[in-house]
């Protein structure tokens, strides 16, 4: 186990690039990067793989492809700020943060957090989501009250407003609760006093394991 915790300034640090938004300043402030967010999380990254493939919970990923650069892409925004003010990483099945049923982590000063399952779904992956729950509700909502077990409870941000097409038919109001959904994801927030400490891995490690059901619902659902 590598991951000895975030430094004391990695939260400072991404603070002030906020305010900082230039290439001379991150240069000059670039090793408190390195140091203090960048290599610890990549030795959360891999510490978690490890912890996770001992726990047989299907997630992988390495510092190179799960960390996200802080660099933003800019090409299609309005906000041209050249970086970004949070630090994250995500680990998946294949190790390439390309697949559905994700773990995500999230570090900022305004809320870190931990996240898993399916943001923002490829309109496919969506649709059988919302076939699977109408052809077998017992089975959704077992996986929910499993969740619940953990104290965790999917998200309701990511929902429509208005039936989706095809659905009208559907009017048990929990069924259409669910096949309004646009996004399936779990989050538990992380105290800011766990960052500077070794055993942020096994709280994070807890989620995923509470958050397993979700996971294994849906991998089963979009095969």
């Amino acid at each position: 186990m590598t991951f000895r915790g975030f430094g004391p300034q990695a939260l400072p640090f991404l603070k002030a690039l906020g305010f900082h938004q230039s290439k001379p300043w991150f240069e000059e402030n670039r090793a408190i990067y390195e140091s203090e967010i960048k290599e610890p999380l990549g030795d959360l990254v891999e510490d978690l793989s490890a912890a996770l493939e001992a726990a047989k919970i299907p997630l992988r990923g390495d510092r190179k492809k799960a960390v996200f650069r802080l660099h933003r892409d800019t090409r299609f925004s309005n906000d041209k700020s050249p970086y970004k003010t949070n630090s994250g990483a995500v680990l998946n099945r294949d190790g390439t943060r390309g697949t559905g049923g994700m773990l995500y982590m999230h570090i900022a000063p305004e809320g870190c957090f931990v996240a898993a399952g399916w943001y923002m779904p490829e309109p496919a992956d969506l649709a059988t989501f919302r076939a699977a729950i109408v052809k077998s509700p017992k089975t959704f909502f077992a996986m929910e009250a499993a969740l619940a077990k953990g104290k965790l409870a999917l998200s309701d941000e990511y929902t429509l407003k208005r039936t989706p097409k095809g659905y009208e038919q559907v009017t048990d109001p929990a069924l259409l609760k669910a096949v309004k959904r646009t996004g399936f994801v779990l989050s538990r927030p992380l105290r800011e006093s766990e960052l500077g400490k070794s055993k942020l891995t096994a709280s994070i490690l807890a989620f995923a394991k509470d958050a397993y059901p979700l996971l294994q619902y849906g991998w089963k659902v979009t095969g």
